[in-house]
């Protein structure tokens, strides 16, 4: 035991405000001056996280309070990422759960929780965000403890202390109505209930891979917890390969230790600490660091599997390499193959046809953040529809189902309760909130696809969804979850106004005038379920007398523009996003026109 340390991982539903918290305790460790500037959510490094506003990698940090070392993992909140929290676990030894004292558990919660448990970790609860408009503290902390007792919590785990206080205001305290002061009773607490990390000082090092660092001048650093011995620059290790049990022979050139919202080199480590080390060319999550050559490998955990299958494929469209450098096949199979490195919840597949990938993920957000990496990294890919990962068990054919928490305004339900049942989603609880309805259903994962769109659209943005794997079930049959065509663009060109006007007549637009269309691009929506070929580069034919229609343009709505995530969902089989550096398309799998409808009447017949 290491008495000195705590290692601790922060879960909770996105939007609780555990990163926020984080900040303040590291304000109050003394990670920042007194004086310096800090941004909001400094955890949230990465550009995708501070524009969406969510945690997507789980991250190391470190805070001094009394003399302790306090290792802090910040975990995603969202069930895409799920593999990003069940690594984090395995270096921990209590997490803090983080509650939203109007919102109180939720989806994601339950499914951290559940896996916090199962690893024997205590838990911490701590009710944020009190000071909210209708915020029920007492009440969600009941409901805590309601949620323990269902997923069959130990009795010590069931005896989890709680602070209440707010993150963002800087404030913690033991009982409702005690002076607000700082964050003490919340690292007090920390160090009384969460023990020291189980660590061997006196045996051979031995440490789990449960993360992977990149640094562009050591190259790849391995991030674990020591439960055994010490890491000593020069030491030689051993590799033991996750995948195959192989042993590699190799010496560790750095040791890193985590301090605020950085690392600083160290010259050794000791047991029960959270370290990165580097010197490994190749080292995967998973595998096994041991001083003794005979040393065993540490069990790895099981990840759960992924649930959606899509395709990546080589950009073949009319516009290709005009906006990114990297389009080919080559480029395009050596990215995915280095996600694979550090993202270990998805799983990708050469196709039997060239330059077509099949990636296998938890779910569209986590494949849309991967997406949009590649495309700021200067990539030009084509992205199909998610279809669900099958299973035959006994000779019946099952497939995912989820269940699905929807919040929505009161006024909303009925709308939303018919789109649930043209999902063919199965209604298991419905409670009443002082300005909301709380609908709790299950559904299929096919059925799912696409359903936030529709949630967004029904409550004009209030209606807040969130999901989680439940398990395989007996197909449900056919799920219609798009009721709309599209209008497709017969000719290539710049499209104008002229002409853009003639087509909203038909349906919505998804493009502007003087965007750069070609065969095949979809340029809109049809609201019946049919696809119409319209011509979005017309000209006006220009003579010597002015026409009624002057100035029509004025009249021109503007397009809808839909965003990664959303595209992915909204496309149907038979189409693709075509994604570059600077636009999203949609369009046909078969651009041409008459070709598409040939294949379209073969396939009736």
């Amino acid at each position: 035991m290491n008495q000195s340390i705590r290692n601790i991982a922060i879960i909770a539903h996105v939007d609780h405000g555990k990163t926020t918290l984080v900040d303040k305790l590291l304000k109050e460790g003394g990670v920042f001056r007194a004086n310096e500037r800090v941004e909001e959510r400094a955890m949230d490094s990465m550009d995708l996280e501070k524009e969406k506003g969510i945690t997507i990698k789980a991250k190391n940090t470190s805070v001094h309070w009394k003399d302790k070392i306090v290792n802090i993992v910040d975990t995603p909140g969202h069930a895409d990422f799920g593999g990003e929290v069940e690594r984090a676990l395995r270096m921990v030894d209590g997490v803090l759960l983080v509650i939203d004292a109007y919102d109180g558990p939720q989806a994601q919660t339950r499914f951290v929780l559940r896996k916090a448990l199962h690893h024997g970790l205590k838990v911490v609860i701590v009710i944020n965000k009190i000071d909210r408009e209708n915020a029920e503290p007492a009440k969600m902390y009941d409901k805590v403890l309601e949620l323990l007792m269902e997923l069959n919590a130990t009795e010590e785990q069931f005896d989890a202390p709680v602070v209440y206080g707010s993150g963002r205001d800087g404030y913690m305290m033991y009982h409702l109505g005690e002076e607000k002061k700082d964050m003490s009773p919340l690292f007090q607490t920390i160090l009384d209930h969460v023990p020291p990390p189980f660590a061997k000082p006196n045996e051979p090092f031995h440490m789990l891979v449960s993360n992977i660092d990149w640094s562009d001048y050591v190259g790849r650093i391995a991030v674990g917890k020591i439960l055994g011995g010490t890491a000593k620059v020069g030491d030689t290790v051993f590799i033991v390969r996750h995948e195959d049990g192989k042993r590699v022979r190799t010496k560790i050139t750095k040791v890193f230790e985590f301090t605020g919202l950085g690392t600083r080199e160290t010259d050794s480590a000791v047991a029960g600490n959270i370290v990165g080390l580097s010197g490994f060319e190749d080292i995967d999550i998973g595998d096994t660091l041991t001083a003794n050559e005979a040393g065993h490998a540490l069990p790895f955990t099981q990840i759960d599997p992924p649930t959606l299958e899509m395709q990546f494929c080589v950009n073949d469209g009319p516009l290709v390499g005009q906006e990114g450098k990297l389009v080919t096949s080559r480029q395009l199979r050596e990215r995915l193959m280095r996600e694979l490195k550090t993202n270990v919840s998805i799983k990708i597949e050469d196709s039997d046809k060239a330059g077509i990938f099949n990636v296998k993920a938890r779910g569209a957000m986590q494949v849309a953040v991967l997406v949009e990496t590649m495309r700021r990294e200067g990539f030009e890919l084509l992205v199909s529809r998610p279809t669900v990962i099958e299973k035959v068990v006994d000779g019946k054919r099952m497939e995912p189902y989820e269940t699905v928490w929807i919040e929505v305004p009161d006024e909303c339900v009925g709308a939303i309760m018919q789109n649930l049942a043209n999902r063919k989603g199965l209604l298991t609880n419905m409670e009443k909130h002082p300005h909301s309805t709380m609908i709790e259903a299950t559904i299929t994962t096919r059925g799912l696809i696409g359903m936030e769109i529709d949630v967004v659209n029904a409550t004009s943005g209030r209606g807040v969804l969130s999901h989680l794997f439940k398990e395989y079930g007996p197909y449900a049959g056919e799920v219609l979850t798009r009721i709309s065509g599209t209008l497709i663009a017969t000719e290539a060109g710049e499209t104008t106004a002229y002409a853009l006007v003639m087509v909203q007549e038909r349906g919505k637009l998804f493009v502007s005038p003087g965007e750069q269309v070609y065969e095949g691009m979809i340029v809109g929506e049809n609201p019946r379920n049919e696809d119409i070929a319209c011509n979005a580069v017309r000209e006006k034919k220009l003579t010597n007398f002015r026409s009624q229609g002057e100035g029509v343009a004025t009249g021109l709505t503007p397009a809808t523009k839909l965003s990664l995530e959303r595209a992915i969902e909204y496309i149907a089989a038979d189409e693709f996003v075509e994604v570059t550096p600077k636009n999203l398309r949609l369009r046909k799998r078969i651009l041409n026109n008459g070709l598409r409808q040939k294949m379209s009447k073969s396939a009736k017949q």
